[in-house]
């Protein structure tokens, strides 16, 4: 809290005149306050840019990827088969029969009050012939199907409500299922030890009255070429058949008799929607460094010129030309212009939709060719500017981030020297009160003496 200083004596208003002289002193701390304002703001900036262009790396390692940028219709003429293409696609059209699905192999057991052993164990044996012995903690439904679920074997169990006996207790079930689809997902349940399976005592859980293997597990199964002497039969324990043609997967989910005709084809709309964004987001880039070098001139007299946030930036200015020529620059003789990739006299990037799809359709190969080496470019400017280790905007960033710094130390210094400084004033002021009520004692103490003197005079 600050002390008030107005003149008592004086009569002169100390506070304002410490503040006036300390606004003076001031002067350089401001100066220097505004400098790193104006620092903060273009580091924001700088982070802004650094972020995109970090963005424009990884768009452009995955657009250099051979056939990345490719895009597929699928079709399908049955709703229980699905189509996936990926980015190696090629278009394909072919007929497939649906034979079976996959299933996850399932067993109930019988309806029961309480478990019928004690200790209750069971013992798991999977397709592979591996086996796993399981004591539960009591004789709960509920607790053999949590030890049965948490012991890793690939069998997930619940216990079910299955109603009352005739004595009205409540019964449940045990019902166990494989965590995988297909054959081998399958399994069998034992009521015993290991010992008990192989001494040929121990009960199978399916075959007690009252229980059942409700779903065996089983593969998806589908027919190439059916009826004819190529015909091939694939399976699959997921459902899924990846890669059943180049670049291709196909789920089915329901059986289908009748053959079912997919397809993959090329999307040229989608290939330069794709291929248009990726050269849309560098043109966004450039367009930013553009706007923020650019000076704003004033209109009269008496305004001042501002300049842009990126004006002067040698390493802003050395991103774009990079990137400029980056795109611009032929790729094996072949300019991207012919795929409708061009930078106009104003330096603006566009993408021409019309012209990209007549080149995709007299030579694919071609445009793939050009935008793969368009996008490596890109992707070793963007890199070489962008790294978070050694790229040239992140060392740009870390030395304004160090001149902040810096000037936020000067900043300190500076508060200690001003505080300093604003308490030598008010001590001063305050001494100057002090010393100006004790002349004006004296002064009444004179006056009052030469008045008392003065009458002497007279009768002299």
């Amino acid at each position: 809290m600050g002390i008030s200083l107005d003149g008592l004596v004086s009569g002169l208003d100390t506070t304002a005149l410490v503040k006036a002289l300390m606004d003076v002193q001031a002067i350089p701390r401001t100066l220097l306050q505004n400098k790193m304002t104006d620092k903060g703001v273009i580091i924001s900036n700088l982070q802004s840019l650094n972020a995109s262009v970090q963005d424009l790396a990884t768009k452009a390692k995955a657009a250099a990827a051979p056939d990345a940028m490719a895009r597929f219709t699928t079709t399908s003429s049955a709703s229980g088969v699905t189509v996936t293409a990926g980015a190696d696609a090629q278009p394909v059209s072919a007929e497939i029969v649906v034979d079976a699905v996959a299933t996850r192999h399932s067993v109930v057991s019988a309806a029961y009050t309480t478990w019928p052993d004690d200790p209750p164990v069971l013992t798991l044996q999977n397709s592979a012939g591996e086996r796993l012995e399981i004591t539960a903690a009591s004789s709960s439904l509920s607790d053999i199907a949590r030890a049965i679920t948490t012991s890793g074997f690939g069998v997930t169990a619940q216990a079910v409500a299955a109603g009352t006996d005739g004595a009205g207790t409540p019964q449940y079930r045990l019902q166990l299922t494989a965590s995988e689809s297909g054959t081998a997902g399958a399994f069998d349940v034992h009521r015993g030890g290991i010992a008990d399976v192989d001494a040929g005592t121990a009960i199978d859980l399916a075959a007690e009255p009252g229980a059942a293997t409700s779903t065996t597990g089983a593969d998806a199964q589908i027919r190439l070429w059916a009826g004819t002497a190529a015909e091939q039969v694939v399976t699959s324990a997921s459902g899924t058949f990846t890669e059943l043609f180049t670049g291709v997967d196909v789920t089915v989910t329901a059986v289908s008799a009748d053959p079912v005709t997919i397809g993959v084809t090329a999307d040229a709309a989608e290939q330069a929607k794709a291929h248009g964004e990726f050269i849309d987001q560098i043109a966004k880039i450039l367009g930013n460094i553009d706007r923020g070098s650019t000076a704003t001139v004033p209109d009269g007299a008496g305004e001042t010129t501002t300049l842009g946030v990126f004006t002067g930036d040698s390493t802003v200015r050395s991103l774009r030309g990079a990137l400029a020529n980056a795109v611009q620059y032929p790729v094996d003789g072949v300019s991207p212009s012919e795929i409708g990739v061009s930078i106009d006299r104003y330096g603006v990037l566009t993408f021409d939709d019309d012209r990209f799809t007549k080149a995709l359709a007299d030579d694919p190969a071609k445009v793939a060719a050009v935008f793969s080496g368009i996008a490596t470019r890109v992707q070793d400017v963007a890199e070489t500017y962008s790294d978070k280790y050694d790229g040239l905007l992140t060392a740009r960033i870390t030395g304004q981030q160090n001149e902040v710094d810096a000037l936020g130390d000067q900043i300190e210094r500076w508060d200690v020297r001003l505080a300093q400084r604003k308490a030598t004033l008010e001590r001063t002021y305050a001494q100057l009160e002090v010393q100006l009520s004790r002349m004006q004692s004296q002064s009444s103490y004179l006056s009052s003496q030469l008045a008392a003197l003065a009458p002497v005079q007279k009768d002299s």
